[in-house]
């Protein structure tokens, strides 16, 4: 059936359901805070909305900042309670380490525990192992997870971030990684960590980890994520806090003073570019028959709520005749009628669905509720979301 599409001017200011759709950097019509990093940024975990940058492209050296994308890697493709097994390799690794015995074995859920709160080399390199089936193999994961994120400036040789040829990342590349990590339930929970004990085969104490990130305890609402510093890339750090239902992420490479800079980043997001909410879930949409398929929230400065535009583009006669038979309750693209695409300062910020009054529409996932069994339901809800904004946008 022929498809007819319709584009209509929308009262509605909505913005983007997922971070891949795109998000525009904030510009520079506020003065950012001063840092004493060689580089840094700060994101808005939510939208992906890089708030502030200082040479964010920069490709340098990353520390243990590496760590991130090695816990998250883990996450997405093994189970927490996988008994992961300390290799020749593996034992008495140079640097920060947990001092895991040769032979010893732990769940992967405590070791990602040791990787992150202690910044395990150790732990880092046995994780790569079970998982990659070697250090190199568990290397390639990294780097294409970075390729899907869209991470254009990062590069890794190792899971623990000692200093190699060809391992680098930018601030704004960790950003990135930080905040879609962060929307991963287990790994949100560990970095939130302050303190974790965990059984030890082989002696009559349990092991017991204090998390190096004093953000913690330095800084209200400080929720992560991961300390790095080697002699070569000097004091990295990557921190996260809540505040009014918002989660920022402070990134800074090479920086002496990273406490202090990182505390004037969050309250310079905090302050001036608050969660905004543009869209509410099921609302109607003027002189139509279709309501959002749900809410969104973004973060705006007061001078940028004049420059969004918006528009509501329909399809219409698309979906009836491609559900026709099918189980309808449950199909993520029935009633689906078109989107509402945002743009701020004429860049893409993001598109949401609407739906045809009455119709159904998929429930968002709580993530906050998610236990191991549950990640699998939030990934397949992320890839139905997937399927359904590709199915709006192809043309």
């Amino acid at each position: 059936m022929r498809k007819i599409t319709q584009v209509i001017a929308c009262m509605l200011i909505p913005v983007f359901l997922l971070s891949s759709l795109g998000a525009t950097q904030a510009q520079a019509t506020i003065q950012g805070p001063s840092t004493h990093a060689q580089s840094a940024a700060l994101i808005d975990v939510t939208s992906g909305r890089i708030l502030y940058s200082k040479d964010g492209d920069k490709e340098l050296r990353i520390a243990s900042l590496t760590k991130i994308m090695t816990a998250i890697v883990a996450i997405e493709h093994s189970k927490l309670d996988d008994k992961v097994k300390v290799s020749p390799t593996a034992f008495a690794k140079e640097g920060s380490s947990l001092y895991l015995k040769l032979g010893e074995e732990m769940t992967l859920e405590n070791m990602l525990y040791g990787l992150m709160l202690r910044s395990g080399n150790d732990a880092a390199s046995a994780i790569a192992e079970h998982v990659g089936g070697s250090e190199e193999g568990f290397v390639l994961l990294m780097n294409k997870k970075a390729e899907q994120i869209g991470l254009t400036h990062s590069h890794f040789m190792n899971p623990h971030g000692l200093d190699a040829e060809g391992h680098y990342s930018t601030a704004n590349d960790l950003a990135r990684l930080t905040a879609y990590a962060l929307h991963n339930p287990v790994f949100k929970r560990i970095v939130a960590t302050e303190d974790k004990s965990a059984p030890n085969p082989n002696e009559s104490w349990e092991y017991s980890w204090h998390n190096k990130n004093k953000m913690l305890r330095m800084y209200e609402g400080a929720d992560g994520v991961k300390t790095g510093y080697t002699k070569k890339a000097f004091r990295c750090l990557v921190s996260s806090a809540t505040r009014n239902g918002q989660q920022l992420a402070a990134v800074t490479l090479n920086d002496g003073n990273d406490w202090n800079d990182h505390a004037r980043m969050l309250d310079f997001g905090f302050e001036y570019f608050p969660l905004v909410e543009v869209a509410k879930q099921e609302q109607p949409v003027q002189n139509t028959d279709v309501v959002t398929g749900r809410g969104f929230w973004y973060p705006l400065a007061k001078s940028e709520q004049g420059s969004l535009t918006k528009k509501l583009i329909l399809h219409e006669n698309r979906g009836q005749s491609e559900t026709e038979g099918k189980e309808q309750s449950t199909d993520p693209s029935f009633g689906l009628a078109g989107r509402i695409d945002m743009q701020l300062d004429g860049k893409l910020v993001g598109s949401i669905p609407v739906y045809r009054k009455g119709s159904y529409i998929p429930p968002e996932p709580k993530t906050e509720d998610a236990t191991l069994g549950g990640i699998g339901d939030v990934s397949s809800w992320a890839a139905a979301w997937r399927a359904v904004l590709s199915h709006l946008l192809s043309p």
